[in-house]
């Protein structure tokens, strides 16, 4: 038996909740993983307040990634003690997740934990992370170098905008971070931010070619937050667009992209190669100092991360949220 956060929907709604499985109602896999931490992203919280359509069949355990021990192993790439990390896939989705003591995944969806990351450090790099690494990297891939310009780096007090402003102020970038909440500029400037911007100068419609200010973006946020960077992204410049808390839609003109060369880089870390995956994780390895990821982190309990799914969707949450659920060293 293992304790798990459960999805479940009837006739007369969504619920979820802490409940006790037995380990035989673990899905398919031929990896069974005791989950030492886990955590919980934008995506688990919609799930788990059915706010969103991510859940696709149920009942279903939410949480998008995990950090644990291997239990059990029919996959040739793993055995018994092996500690790995999961980010994606599908998991919390159509695939039992993270938010429960016990995992069973396909061996394929596994990577190994990365020295010098503890399981908790993992996770508090997490999914949002690992996509925030994504995003760096799409940015060096099309030309944006520190010496390029500055970076604009939207919802940088979540979770992947934290990571990306650390990560991208270590490399030696000029990083404006733009948040909602002004009484997050000291943190956002020991992250290393060089300047902080308010979010409502991006989210009203603008024209269609604003001044060229950004060398090239990382953004959360889609919507008329996305158009506006996009209007405003330097000569031949980048943006890597990962998420959509801001709306699924674009209203943009193709101005940016046909008149200065602006490349709009789509980064999806759900069904992303393995090989980019372990090169995100390396680079995580090198490129971040674990030193800022206490600051950056809030442990939940099991038990309240459904309550804490509510806080995070009302913006109530700075950085990452980390679920412990065993031993994480």
């Amino acid at each position: 038996m293992f304790d798990a956060i459960l999805i479940e929907k009837d006739e007369s709604g969504q619920t979820a909740g802490l409940t006790r499985l037995d380990e035989a109602r673990l899905p398919e896999g031929d990896v069974t993983v005791r989950v030492a931490c886990s955590t919980l992203n934008y995506k688990d919280a919609l799930a788990i307040t059915g706010k969103g359509p991510v859940v696709r069949s149920f009942p279903m355990v939410p949480g998008i990634d995990f950090a644990g021990v291997v239990e059990s192993s029919d996959h040739d790439g793993y055995r018994p003690g092996d500690r790995v990390v999961l980010n994606g896939w599908g998991v919390g989705e159509t695939h039992w997740g993270g938010l429960a003591e016990k995992a069973r995944v396909k061996g394929d969806w596994l990577v190994p934990l990365q020295a010098p990351f503890t399981m908790a450090q993992a996770m508090s790099i997490g999914t949002a992370g690992y996509t925030a690494m994504l995003c760096v990297m799409a940015l060096e891939r099309h030309g944006v170098a520190p010496g390029s310009g500055p970076v604009l780096v939207t919802g940088a007090a979540g979770g992947v905008g934290s990571v990306a402003t650390a990560v991208l102020a270590k490399l030696g970038y000029e990083v404006a971070a733009v948040t909602g909440r002004p009484e997050q500029a000291d943190y956002l400037k020991g992250l290393g931010a060089a300047e902080i911007l308010d979010r409502a100068e991006f989210t009203e419609p603008g024209r269609p070619l604003a001044r060229e200010r950004w060398a090239g973006a990382v953004d959360v946020a889609g919507g008329q937050v996305l158009a506006n960077v996009c209007a405003s992204i330097r000569y031949r410049g980048t943006v890597a667009a990962c998420g959509l808390a801001g709306g699924m839609s674009f209203p943009a003109t193709v101005a940016p992209f046909i008149l200065r060369g602006v490349t709009l880089a789509g980064i999806d870390s759900v069904m992303c190669p393995r090989e980019d995956r372990l090169e995100a994780w390396r680079r995580l390895a090198r490129d971040l100092d674990p030193a800022i990821l206490e600051g950056i982190t809030e442990p939940v309990a099991l038990g309240d991360v459904v309550e804490t799914s509510e806080r995070l969707l009302a913006g109530q949450v700075r950085g990452r949220v980390t679920v412990p659920l065993g031993e994480a060293e």
